[in-house]
């Protein structure tokens, strides 16, 4: 019986607002933009802080990445006088970090350098990677064809290479992959897997891989190329010896990454005289993103609340003129024995029947727009159902907080004096 009754006075709500259907839709209007401009934001910022997250879990959360840098004197020395520049990350250094620290669970050191590489009539450049077998664990990337080099190629120093799939395409385009011996530099490796690889920047980290690497046994690269590498720029040259250009470290636990950051860089302290290395935590990027994520959220959700209140306060204003409209609707049911509360019960259902349509509508452009901004500009929108519950919540809640007020002044209307309003 209340069930039905519900249901009626939720068709007589309709029929009211049908009675005026431009005004109710341009009441609604409100609602629409406000829920449409919180779905719409909320995708966007889902889907750019999901693209960096998924960048920055690419580096792994229990990695700490070293880099060796040219330290400010290194650079102006060089720059002052012909000379050949000694800095950057050591043997020594990676041997420490693997021995001495009780938290660290595997380390990779690399040695990087970029030779001209030839297969028949195919050539490009390679950024060669000189690397530890560790490197495909601390660096997982899925394995396309063969097989990556073990500690038993590093140990011989074998001259084997990993091709990443671009390289295998551009030089490995007509053959078989696997077996091929190409040419880099000057001397022959032969290519025994293909793996897929990553490109890119995570916040201020440069991810570890690139589509134009070979990955080459360490040992084998220090024994063909050494440790002094010649940079010639428009007719000079210019001397470098770095023994180790990256030493990737991961930890056994997450909660221990900061920890045994702090200890690697008091240890390099020890045994730099200056700073020529870079010590970067991508768990501490994580945290910093996911914290702007969150203030990201709140801002674009407040902004876009905005346009909700505005659409409150509109169906508060359409309300009152309503109210007013029907003072003489609200004498006659009064007079025939309706009491207050089915008044503001009648009310209530016109005004959060208008706010639910209009958050309905609202919600469809707010799920097309971001489809739109993706499809033209090509940036990743996400989504989430929280997204999507959140701003209809909110539309019936906008619904009832702004329809109480007139509601309860068409309930306190006097019977009496409505009658003889004309």
């Amino acid at each position: 019986m209340k069930q039905s009754r519900f249901i009626r006075n939720i068709w007589i709500g309709i029929e009211n607002l049908l009675l005026h259907k431009l005004r109710s839709f341009l009441t609604m209007l409100g609602v629409v933009f406000g829920v449409g401009s919180v779905v719409a934001m909320l995708a966007v910022g889902e889907g750019a802080s999901k693209e960096a997250l998924s960048q920055i879990q690419k580096l792994g959360s229990n990695n700490i990445i070293i880099t060796s840098v040219k330290s400010l004197e290194e650079e102006s020395s060089t720059t002052q006088h012909s000379h050949m520049s000694i800095y950057g990350l050591t043997y020594l250094d990676y041997e420490r970090i693997r021995e001495s620290l009780p938290n660290v669970r595997k380390v990779a050191a690399a040695k990087l350098l970029r030779k001209e590489s030839r297969l028949g009539s195919n050539s490009m450049e390679l950024r060669i990677v000189g690397t530890t077998s560790e490197w495909f664990e601390l660096v997982p990337r899925p394995l396309l064809a063969g097989r990556t080099f073990d500690q038993k190629d590093v140990q011989s120093s074998v001259s084997v290479a990993v091709l990443t799939e671009f390289g295998a395409r551009k030089l490995l385009a007509t053959k078989n992959t696997i077996g091929q011996t190409v040419k880099i530099g000057s001397d022959y490796f032969e290519v025994i897997g293909i793996i897929k690889s990553e490109s890119g920047q995570a916040g201020n980290i440069q991810i570890p891989d690139q589509q134009i690497d070979a990955y080459v046994p360490l040992s084998t690269v220090k024994e063909y190329y050494g440790d002094i590498f010649t940079k010639r720029t428009s007719g000079s040259y210019e001397r470098e010896l770095v023994e180790l250009h990256q030493i990737i470290v991961q930890t056994n636990k997450t909660e221990n990454v900061e920890a045994t950051a702090a200890g690697i860089e008091r240890m390099l302290q020890n045994f730099h005289k200056k700073k020529d290395y870079d010590i970067s935590v991508p768990l501490a990027l994580l945290k910093q993103a996911e914290a702007t994520k969150r203030t990201f959220n709140i801002v674009l959700g407040s902004i876009a609340s905005i346009s909700l209140l505005v659409g409150g306060i509109g169906i508060m204003n359409i309300m009152l003129a309503s109210v007013t409209e029907r003072t003489r609707e609200i004498g006659i049911r009064r007079a025939i024995g309706a009491k207050r509360k089915q008044i503001i019960l009648q009310f209530l259902i016109e005004t959060v029947v208008l706010s639910t349509l209009g958050g309905v509508i609202g919600l469809a452009i707010g799920i097309a727009i971001p489809s739109i901004i993706t499809y033209f500009a090509g940036m990743p929108t996400v989504i989430t159902p929280r997204s999507i519950v959140l701003p209809l919540v909110i539309s019936v809640a906008v619904g009832i907080i702004f329809g109480l007020y007139p509601a309860a002044s068409a309930a306190k209307v006097d019977p009496i004096v409505a009658l003889r309003h004309e």
